[in-house]
């Protein structure tokens, strides 16, 4: 039998616990006014989420569609990871684009941090860096958190293969974004960038460290032996 979005969503219910998702709606900030107030959880772990994703990588985009729309958090985050397992399956770049396209099409739904974590630099990021376009340099502008997130994070795919510009400009011109999962992002990724080349993120805090966010810093520089990290933290505050 072909597997339908009701499969889907009644094999998430199944796995779903109560306790998990009160914690979760805590956790990913539900609350009136807060970034994902409203958004609905049944209690999923990723590891539960990737096997039944797994099971149902052959669902079809009309269903995947209804997946996306699905008001319940762990509904969007299974169909996101059969997104991008149908992704890596692709043979053709004709196979890459229809999955790219169908992802950037839903961007609406991708719609908390997890959900851009877990799937844009696999698809976002893959599809960029071999076909490139302007597309992720326009998305950082974008009024909307969650499209700078998803252009931000696609960059983990270029700085694993060793392509810092782009993401280095990118923490510039976000240096005055609102919005503090932004801040967070760019240091997570400056963080991978130290990771892969430490001299390029040093050259780099050292020319524009003053002028990112603290929670910026604080996050590209983790990993920095602890010495070298309270001196940058001193020398990069502002008077």
């Amino acid at each position: 039998m072909t597997p339908s979005a009701q499969t889907v969503i009644d094999a998430i219910r199944a796995a779903s616990d109560p306790k998990r998702a009160q914690k979760s709606m805590r956790f990913f900030k539900t609350g009136p006014g807060q970034y994902a107030e409203g958004d609905v959880f049944w209690g999923l772990s990723n590891p539960q989420a990737r096997a039944i994703a797994k099971q149902y990588t052959g669902l079809n985009r009309q269903n995947l569609a209804l997946l996306l729309e699905h008001i319940v958090h762990e509904v969007r985050l299974v169909a996101l990871v059969i997104l991008v397992n149908q992704y890596k399956k692709a043979k053709t770049q004709q196979g890459k684009k229809a999955v790219f396209e169908f992802y950037i099409a839903h961007f609406n739904r991708v719609n908390n941090w997890d959900l851009v974590d877990i799937s844009t630099h696999h698809i976002v990021g893959d599809y960029c860096y071999h076909f490139p376009s302007n597309l992720m340099s326009q998305w950082i502008e974008s009024a909307h958190l969650w499209t700078r997130r998803i252009a931000v994070v696609a960059c983990l795919y270029f700085i694993r293969k060793n392509s810092f510009e782009q993401i280095l400009d990118y923490c510039v011109r976000l240096k005055k974004d609102p919005e503090p999962l932004m801040h967070k992002a760019c240091g997570w990724m400056l963080r991978e960038v130290g990771k892969k080349d430490i001299d390029t993120l040093r050259k780099f805090l050292e020319l524009w460290g003053k002028d990112l966010p603290r929670v910026t810093l604080r996050y590209a520089i983790e990993r920095f032996p602890e010495p070298e990290r309270l001196a940058m933290l001193r020398q990069t505050r502002l008077p």
